[in-house]
Parts: C-alpha cells; sequence; structure tokens
C-alpha cells in the first residue's frame, strides 16, 4: 500500500498542497514521478527551484517574470495610457492570447474578500495609484472575474479612481458570471474588450 510507503506518501502530500490537487490525483502524480527516469525527475526538481529562485514580480506592472521587466512592460510599442487591471497574472496570459489588447496591465493578485481576510492593503492598489500619478493614463479597465469579490474590486477601484478624472471602464460579459476569465476562450475575451463600458 501507498500509505505505507513514507516517501512516497511524502511526494503525494507535497503534490496535494497544490491548488485543486485532491488526494487521489496528487497520488497518480506521485506515481508518474516514479515513472520517470532519474533525468527527467531531476529536470523536474530543477524547473521547481528554478521558478521559485527567478519568478519574481514585475516592479512596473506585478505581473510575474524572469526578467527586468515582464515583456508587456519592456515593450515599447505598447499603449501606455490604458491599463487593464485583473487579478492575477493567469489572467494576463490569457488576454495576450487574444492578441487584440495593446496596452498595459496591473495585477492585483487576489480579489476583495474580508471574509477571507482579502482587505485592499493586501491587494497591490497601492502600486496602481502610483502609476496613475504621472497623466499618461486616459482609461482603466478593471477585468476582474464576474463573481461576487470581482464585483466588489472592481467597484472599489472605480470609486477609488472616480475622483482622479481617469476614465474607468469594465469587460463587457459575455463571459459567464461565476467564471474565471482566464477559462474564457479568446472570441469571448475579444467581444468583452470591445463591448467594455463605464462603471
Amino acid at each position: 500500500m501507498a500509505e505505507y510507503i513514507e516517501s512516497l506518501q511524502n511526494l503525494a502530500d507535497q503534490f496535494g498542497k497544490l491548488g485543486g490537487v485532491g488526494r487521489k490525483s496528487a497520488m497518480r502524480m506521485a506515481f508518474s514521478v516514479l515513472d520517470m527516469t532519474p533525468e527527467d525527475a531531476g529536470a523536474f526538481a530543477q524547473a521547481i527551484i528554478d521558478a521559485k529562485e527567478k519568478i519574481h514580480l514585475c516592479p512596473v506592472c506585478m505581473n510575474l517574470t524572469d526578467r527586468e521587466l515582464c515583456p508587456v512592460c519592456d515593450d515599447e510599442t505598447r499603449d501606455r495610457s490604458t491599463i487593464c487591471v485583473v487579478s492575477d497574472a493567469r489572467t494576463v496570459m490569457a488576454m495576450e492570447k487574444v492578441r487584440e489588447y495593446r496596452g498595459m496591465y496591473h495585477v492585483l493578485h487576489g480579489a476583495l474578500s474580508p471574509l477571507n481576510g482579502v482587505t485592499p492593503d493586501k491587494l497591490r492598489i497601492k502600486e496602481l495609484l502610483a502609476r496613475l500619478e504621472d497623466d499618461a493614463v486616459k482609461e482603466v479597465i478593471v477585468a476582474t472575474n464576474a463573481d461576487v469579490e470581482g464585483e466588489a474590486t472592481a467597484m472599489y477601484i472605480s470609486r477609488l479612481l472616480g475622483p482622479l478624472g481617469i476614465k474607468v471602464t469594465r469587460l463587457a460579459y459575455g463571459i459567464s458570471v461565476g467564471t474565471d476569465i482566464e477559462a474564457a476562450d479568446e472570441v469571448t475575451l475579444y467581444r468583452a474588450l470591445q463591448g467594455r463600458r463605464d462603471i
């Protein structure tokens, strides 16, 4: 039984710490590692170590990067008058697949959820406000998820930015309420971008 093999159980326990991975899936992953060659297992372990050591937050937009600046902030051809505010880095990846949006991003690293202890000071809102001080930004698109937390975050940002005279819009939702943005296909995201509205 796998439960009696301590190192295998420990490996499964580590996989079980990953979001959305249940006990059975974690054990399947652990057995998959055992099927690897020593070289592949070493490369797998090294990839985890490299990711943890090299990936950090972009000092401009708070997106994940392994360079000084993320590829978007480093791209001089991007429209710096528009910032798309998203909850996490996965949403940036989903939006970039559309290849239609050419503005900048700002990653909050979460959404407001006071019941879960996620208050405004836990999000990267202070860094967003700092980016709005130079008058170059004309529009902020709030692209948080269409759930309770995402809507609360959108309303909070809208009220916060209102006095600054910056246009604040929200993605139009051809995206179903309760759906994570990164799960949407490219066509749906394109339509949502085109149909964004004031909030």
